[in-house]
Order: C-alpha cells, then structure tokens, then sequence
C-alpha cells in the first residue's frame, strides 16, 4: 500500500489541476512540486532550476520553434491552392479521384510542416470547397481530410517526434528518417481506403473530371516544384547527412520565406502574423516539456518509474502483450490530452519498460506516434476535429463518425508496424547522420 501512495497523490494532485482548467505545462509543474515536497528532502526551488535550464537548453529543442515558424509561414502562402492544381490531373484517374488529393496533399504539406493543425488547416481550406463542388460524398471528404492531416504527426519533420527525441534524449534525424516509410505507408492505407469506398458505396458519385493529356499534367505538375525543392532540402539534407535536424530547420526556415516572397504572399503583417504564431505555439510546448522534465526528476526521487518497471516486468508479460497494453493505454488517454501532452506526462514512466522488454526506442517513437494521431481524431479532445468543426460547421458527431474509419486504419497500421518493425528501423540503421542531430 506504501507503494501505491506516491501514484494515488500524482494523480489526484494532476487531475485536481486539468479539472480546475489549468495549463497542462503548469499542471505537470504543480505535481512535481508536491512530488518533491512530500517525498524528498532536496530544496524544490533549487531543483526546479537546475532541471528546467537542462531540459530547455537543449540543442536538439532549437529545431522546434523553427520547424514551427516554417509551417507558420507557409500556412500564409498560396502552397494549398497551387498543390490542388499539380495534384489533381494526377489524382483523377485514381479509384476514388480528387479524394486522394487529401491524403496526397496532406502528406506532401506535412513533410514541411510538422504539426497536424496546420495541415489539416492548410489542405482543408483549398481541398473541402472544390470537392464538394464537385460533389464528393460529405463524409468521405470530412473523414478522409480529418485522419490524412495526422500524416503531419509522422512525416518528418514531425513535432511530436522533436518532443519525444528530446525527452529520451535520442537522435532527431534518426527519428526523422524512422518516420518516412510507416508515414508513407498510412498513406497508402487511407488511400486504400478511398479506393475501395468509390467501388463499392453506391453514395460515391462525384462528377466526372475532364480528360487531359500527359503534356498538360506535366504542365500543371510544375505548381509542385516550390514545395517539393523544399522538401528536398529539408528532408534530403538530414537524409544526405549533410544537416543535423536543426540545420535542416533552419535551412526549410528560409526557403519557406524564400517561397513566400516569389509568391507575393511575404509582407510585414504576414511576417509578424507567422512570428507570433510561432512563438506562442513554442512557448506552450516549452512549458510544457519543462513541466514534464521536472515531474520526471520528482518521480525519479520516489522510485516510482523503476518500481513499475520491475512490476510490469514481474508480470511475465510478452513484447506484444505489453505494445497491446500501451496500445489501449495511450488510446483512453488521447482521449483527454493532446499528442505532445500525452507523450511528455507517460513518457518517464514507460521509457524503463520498453527498454526492459528490450524494444527498440527509435521504433516505440514510431509506434507512439501512430497511437497518438489517433487521440488527435478521437472525442471528446481530438483536435482534428475541433479544427474540422471550425472548418465545415458541422456537429462534431458527425465530424467524429465520419473519422471513425480512419481511426480504425490507425489501429490497422499499428499492428502492421508490430509485424514489420523493419519499416521503421531499416532507414535510420542503414543512413549515415552527422553528429549532434
């Protein structure tokens, strides 16, 4: 019962202050300050300092804020409008037709922008009004876009892997580069999907596009190439090893502003307006991995991580039995937290029983991402939704049924990766990296 005291207070203490509505960076920083009052003897002042500075001064963390103020800059550009133009003589043809531009769409603009918002909000405000123009069943187009923008959690460069690099303290790039296959994968399962829909739901009647010729697509296709470059010089130089992450931040950082400036789409109000909505996304996400680091350091005092490592440990559980547990874990609590929220608070605690079960790290971040982006299309706090809600008017239980096949898909890919954790391992074991990514 001693045992179970510290984890009854953490809870109670952590719950009392979400409940109250207080910030999740704050509320992490409040039970770790109850933490080390009541069960250590160390001044918390002292601890508190030292703990934060470490955590927030890490190298690695720079290429946060800065892949964050790319998407940020991009998000004010005409890429969602010129992408639709290349995309959609290539998508036509397809089992399904412009539908795939969402998930195609999606995953092109997540390799540059990193956060699931942003691509949900990017590809959504081109793709929702010229598919239903073109009228493509209402729900196909919600849930499709709704679960294809979770692409910008996996694709690199990816903020929920930034986070979760940073709290194991594991390389970003190899990170990155794990992303790349099972993120292309679930692509192609939505896109599966979509397919399979068109043939079979007798509701899927869109009206028929217009042939074109192949010098036509070719001609449409150079909409792409702005965005494309830039993928190629953000992903291409950590996957060349000639960039670390940060560097290659810093490097997307100036070619989106590059980018925006040919456009016409760079002025002093778009600058400031993607500045400022850089830094307040940073600064939420710095609380809260500083809260997190110092409720990490507070459970490391009571012996609490270790003590439920060796328990799990003690359960004779299986590989599969504990991912199967995880799983249903982080599935319930996406339900109330966002990603980086639920990655940062669990994290100390399961880090010791992946490594004892001995699964790969890099890997589990693959596999934590995965679980993640469900929570982001699931009631009551997905965020997809509440950004799909703002988007198309519709009641959110229509938003949330008609994501539901896309959760499932999740679900699907999941397993997959448990199946083949080549499809996350082989790229960062066979690339070469620079030191310090």
């Amino acid at each position: 019962m001693a045992e179970l005291a510290p984890i009854v207070i953490f809870l109670f203490v952590l719950f009392a202050l979400l409940g109250a509505g207080v910030w999740v960076g704050l509320a992490l920083l409040g039970v770790a300050f109850v933490g080390m009052e009541l069960f250590t003897s160390r001044p918390v002042g002292d601890a508190m300092m030292t703990i934060i500075w470490r955590s927030s001064s890490s190298w690695s963390l720079t290429a946060l804020p800065l892949f964050i103020w790319m998407g940020e800059i991009l998000f004010r550009t005409r890429l969602s409008e010129d992408m639709f133009r290349g995309l959609s003589p290539w998508m036509a043809r397809l089992p399904g037709g412009l539908l795939h531009t969402n998930v195609v769409g999606c995953a092109v603009f997540a390799a540059v922008s990193g956060s699931s918002a942003a691509t949900l909000t990017t590809v959504g405000k081109m793709s929702i009004p010229e598919l239903r123009r073109r009228n493509y069943p209402e729900n196909m187009v919600i849930g499709t876009l709704a679960g294809a923008a979770t692409l910008g959690l996996m694709i690199p460069p990816s903020l929920t892997l930034i986070v979760y690099g940073v709290t194991i303290n594991e390389s970003i790039t190899k990170l990155f580069m794990a992303g790349i296959v099972p993120g292309l994968c679930l692509a192609a399962l939505f896109m599966g999907y979509i397919a399979i829909v068109s043939k079979v739901s007798k509701s899927y009647l869109p009206d028929p596009e217009p042939v074109i010729s192949f010098k036509e697509k070719l001609l449409n296709s150079r909409f792409l190439l702005p965005v494309l470059t830039l993928i190629f010089l953000v992903i291409g130089s950590m996957y060349l090893g000639y960039a670390t992450a940060t560097e290659a931040a810093a490097i997307g950082v100036v070619g989106s502003l590059i980018l925006a400036a040919a456009q016409g789409s760079l002025t002093l109000g778009t600058f400031s307006e993607s500045l400022m909505g850089a830094m307040r996304t940073s600064a939420m996400i710095a609380l809260i991995l500083a809260g997190a680091s110092f409720l990490s350091l507070s459970m490391g005092f009571t012996g609490l991580p270790r003590a439920l490592a060796e328990w799990i440990g003690s359960l004779g559980l299986s590989k599969f039995e504990l991912l199967m547990a995880l799983l249903v874990f982080y599935i319930v609590i996406g339900c109330f937290l966002d990603g980086i929220s639920s990655v940062v608070l669990t994290i100390a605690v399961v880090e010791p029983m992946i490594r004892q079960a001995g699964i790969d790290i890099v890997w589990f971040g693959i596999f934590i991402v995965i679980v993640v982006e469900m929570a982001q299309i699931t009631p009551p706090i997905g965020f997809n939704l509440f950004v799909m809600q703002g988007m198309t008017g519709h009641e959110m239980s229509f938003i949330a049924r008609a994501a539901i096949p896309m959760f499932l898909i999740m679900v699907v890919m999941a397993f997959v990766l448990i199946a083949f954790p080549d499809l996350a391992t082989w790229l960062p074991d066979n690339i070469r990296q620079r030191p310090g990514g």
